[in-house]
C-alpha cells in the first residue's frame, strides 16, 4: 500500500533576491502546490470524412501556483524578490522553481518563470490564503513511483 504526504514535499524559487522555501514548513495551504500546463500536448483535427489527424504540440509551459497562508513568513520572502524583479527586465523571468515529492521520487523542474502578479488580498473574518503565481517557460516532470507499486 502506497502513502502520500505533504511532508514530503520539498520546492523552492531560486532566483534574483534569493532562494526561498515553498514546500512542507513554508506555511503552505491546504490548496498546497498545483502545476498546470498551458496547453494540451495534443490537438486533434477531424476532417469532413472523418479521418483523424493529431498535432503533436511543442509547447511544455505552465503555470505554478503556491497557496500560502496569510501569516505565513514565506509570503514576506516572495514579496520581497517580486520587488526586486519588477525593476528590470533583467532580472525579469529567470526563477527556476524545484518541486520534489520524495516518497515517490516525483522531480518537477520549472525552468523560466516569472511573477504573474501580487496575490490578491483581503482582510476579513477569517484570515486569507495568498496564492502567489508563476508562469513557467519549460516544465519538466519526472514522475517516480510510489514503493510498492
Amino acid at each position: 500500500m502506497a502513502t502520500y504526504s505533504f511532508m514530503d514535499v520539498s520546492a523552492t524559487i531560486v532566483g534574483p533576491g534569493g532562494i526561498v522555501d515553498l514546500g512542507y514548513g513554508a506555511a503552505t495551504a491546504e490548496e498546497g502546490i498545483s502545476i498546470a500546463y498551458t496547453e494540451d500536448k495534443n490537438l486533434m483535427t477531424v476532417g469532413a470524412d472523418g479521418k483523424v489527424m493529431y498535432t503533436l504540440r511543442c509547447g511544455n509551459s505552465g503555470t505554478v501556483t503556491v497557496s500560502l497562508l496569510k501569516t505565513s513568513p514565506t509570503a514576506k520572502k516572495l514579496q520581497k524578490m517580486f520587488n526586486i524583479q519588477k525593476l528590470s527586465a533583467s532580472v525579469w523571468g529567470v526563477n527556476t522553481i524545484t518541486i520534489q515529492q520524495t516518497a515517490a521520487k516525483d522531480k518537477i523542474v520549472c525552468l523560466f518563470c516569472a511573477f504573474v502578479k501580487v496575490p490578491d488580498t483581503s482582510y476579513a473574518k477569517d484570515g486569507d490564503v495568498l496564492q502567489w503565481a508563476f508562469h513557467a517557460g519549460e516544465i519538466a516532470v519526472d514522475r517516480g513511483t510510489y514503493p510498492g507499486n
